[in-house]
């Protein structure tokens, strides 16, 4: 049996950029830098839906539930699995990361979770198309930060 389509170096680092680039965002609870990295009707699961029809659900029904209720959200990018076609047009990203939950009672919990990501070129831009996130198991679904969203 062949052995999967890992990406080359070059595209490789391409979409560890992309995860790093979208991971700051979540940080910083910053919708309108973050949409323009996906896809108007990416497909996506959430905790909150089961399957999210486009971007805009999606923000609403996971975004808004998720990113001004946590902080500290990064990647693992050294452990991040990239398979890709040769060009880079198709790619699936395969990926643990971290943030921080807040009981109601504002202490705090680690909230560790695995993503995956499937992406798609046109016009010479990666486009997110697929996200599936869900949180390791045992980590609690709910978080009660309240941060505000920077801009939407």
């Amino acid at each position: 049996m062949a052995d999967l389509p890992t990406a080359n170096p070059a595209i490789r680092a391409e979409f560890v950029r992309w995860l790093d680039v979208f991971a700051g965002y979540v940080r910083e609870v910053d919708y309108a830098s973050a949409k323009p990295l996906f896809h108007p009707q990416t497909l996506a699961f959430g905790t909150f839906t089961n399957i999210i029809p486009d971007l805009q659900t999606w923000i609403d029904t996971q975004w808004d539930n998720v990113w001004p209720k946590t902080t500290d959200f990064r990647f693992d990018l050294d452990g991040a699995h990239v398979l890709a076609s040769d060009d880079g047009s198709m790619a699936v990203v395969v990926v643990a990361w971290t943030s921080t939950g807040y009981h109601q009672d504002g202490s705090t919990y680690p909230r560790p979770g695995r993503a995956t990501m499937i992406f798609h070129r046109q016009d010479g831009r990666s486009m997110c198309v697929h996200s599936h996130m869900s949180l390791n198991r045992g980590v609690p679904q709910q978080s009660f930060a309240n941060r505000p969203v920077k801009a939407r």
